[in-house]
């Protein structure tokens, strides 16, 4: 497995450098690079920091390629599978609960890992007449131009690819290959949602719309207003440039003579021949669910299913920042704690007790209300991930600290000492193997937490910026608009669901390591 996950992590390292000298951005492997090219603007004060900042990309695969050659060096190295750990794994597979939890959060990983190529609004690949273009890809912007757009309102513009691909396919110039579900997390606006009616039929109450272009609910051509199926009230009628030109009142689903009064250009009867006599039930934000978003869209025009799907990507990202940061800080204090007691010790302890007792919520507020809002955009989910991780790291220091005070009083400790072992050797290459199973069994409880954490700071509004989707703030949108279910209850079951499946495979793994299982007691 060690082997596997090397070479895998090497070739990623690997493939994010080369796709960046070639300006390809791939899924998840060019994450480092997309956060470099987004901050290369900012303006830094300390150069260092700047200069960190902007080869984030570099370091971030150079990191993944070193754990990957460790990995596989380890793999070559080690002999024979510990029985004992064998044991412990095949005691986790056989609670099945856990095991098939771990398999779907692993899939649920693996689909996120997909990022535009699963969920996005920008095409795969699209050819236009005899050239192909691959805009999910590419770092450079691609625009309407490039496409065969001469108006020059949008022609600057970067294209609409759902109905770009409808345009080149009517034209016979092209075609467009989208992902598998065409609508991206943040910054893709539904304008509205149209539905197909037959108010006497359905006996319908309500607005009833006509449109000349189905691809743009939001730009009706007429609109009336029905009771119990029959028009009722005032009907209203657009031109192409949306301004209204046409009124007239109906009464028991009749014209009244007299009402109706246009001031277009052509004739009436032209006008109104401008669209087909089917109506429509147009839905703005909120949108209920439809065919075509299945969940619908919230109170920001966004399609809900790709929303999720921003809030996993969210936190499988901030547990992959967080998760190694806060363990390497808590376990490495915890074991400089145990090992060296004392007035270290004593001191360490004392820091602990003034950061636990600082007010953690007031410090978000007064870090969000003071970073300026080009500093929030591009860097406030690490903000956020570096408030948590300073108050994060405490409490697995006292459970490594005691871990390590019971292991440095055994035998083999003495033994490397007397062998001239030095102390990061004892501490890493004896103490914390020792302890590994702590270490285990608390990952998948820290992931709930920092889900939670996120969660919470977005429904307060203090947590990520605009263009990032979390499952805290679709709670809050559906809180705020409980005449959308859809949106509050979507949110609900994927954090319960997320956070369940983290639960079981903690438990399982608390249970699979427990020592009392392999310790016999003389």
């Amino acid at each position: 497995m060690k082997l596997w996950i090397g070479l895998i992590l090497i070739i990623s390292g690997v493939l994010s450098l080369v796709a960046e000298a070639y300006d390809i951005k791939l899924p998840t492997i060019s994450w480092g690079f997309n956060l470099a090219h987004s901050i290369k603007d900012l303006y830094i004060p300390l150069d260092w920091i700047k200069w960190l900042l902007v080869r984030t990309g570099e370091i971030t695969a150079a990191v993944v390629m070193v754990t990957g050659v460790l990995l596989v060096s380890s793999s070559l190295r080690s002999g024979p599978p510990n029985p004992v750990t064998v044991r412990k794994i095949q005691r986790f597979k056989a609670i099945k609960r856990g095991y098939y939890s771990f398999l779907f959060l692993l899939f649920l990983g693996g689909l996120a890992a997909l990022d535009q190529v699963l969920v996005g609004k920008e095409a795969l690949a699209v050819k236009y007449e005899d050239s192909w273009s691959f805009p999910a890809f590419s770092r450079d912007l691609e625009k309407n131009k490039d496409f065969g757009e001469t108006s020059e309102s949008i022609a600057e513009l970067e294209p609409d690819y759902r109905k770009l691909q409808k345009t080149l396919k009517e034209n016979g110039k092209g075609s467009v290959i989208l992902p598998l579900w065409p609508y991206a997390p943040t910054g893709d606006t539904i304008d509205a949602l149209a539905k197909k009616i037959d108010p006497a039929e359905e006996n319908y109450n309500g607005l009833a719309t006509r449109l000349r272009d189905l691809s743009q609910p939001a730009k009706p051509h007429l609109r009336y207003k029905y009771r119990k199926g029959l028009r009722q009230g005032e009907a209203q009628g657009w031109d192409a440039e949306n301004n209204r030109v046409y009124k007239a009142r109906y009464l028991d689903g009749k014209l009244v003579e007299g009402s109706e009064d246009f001031t277009g250009e052509g004739s009436l009867a032209e006008f109104l021949g401008q669209s087909e006599e089917q109506e429509y039930d147009v839905s703005y934000p909120p949108s209920e669910p439809n065919l075509s978003n299945l969940l619908g869209t919230t109170s920001q025009g966004s399609d809900v299913i790709a929303y999720l799907f921003g809030g996993l990507q969210v936190n499988f990202q901030a547990a992959l920042i967080f998760i190694p940061v806060v363990y390497f800080i808590g376990v490495t204090v915890g074991l400089l704690m145990g090992f060296f007691g004392g007035w270290f010790d004593l001191t360490v302890q004392r820091i602990i007790e003034i950061l636990s007792n600082i007010p953690f919520l007031f410090l978000v507020i007064i870090i969000t209300m003071s970073v300026p809002p080009q500093y929030k955009d591009k860097l406030g989910f690490y903000f956020i991930l570096a408030i948590l991780a300073a108050f994060g790291w405490m409490g697995m220091t006292y459970l490594m600290r005691t871990s390590a005070l019971k292991e440095k009083a055994r035998d083999y400790v003495a033994a490397s000492r007397v062998i001239g072992a030095s102390t990061p050797r004892i501490l890493f290459r004896h103490l914390l193997p020792n302890s590994v199973a702590i270490l285990v069994t608390l990952i998948p409880f820290s992931i709930s937490g920092v889900v939670l954490s996120l969660t919470a700071l977005d429904y307060l509004g203090l947590g990520l910026p605009g263009q990032y989707a979390t499952w805290g703030k679709l709670l809050k949108d559906g809180l705020d608009s409980l005449n959308s279910p859809w949106l509050v209850s979507s949110a609900f079951f994927c954090l319960v669901l997320m956070l369940v499946l983290v639960t079981f495979v903690g438990e399982a793994i608390r249970e699979a390591f427990d020592p009392k299982k392999y310790t016999f007691y003389r």
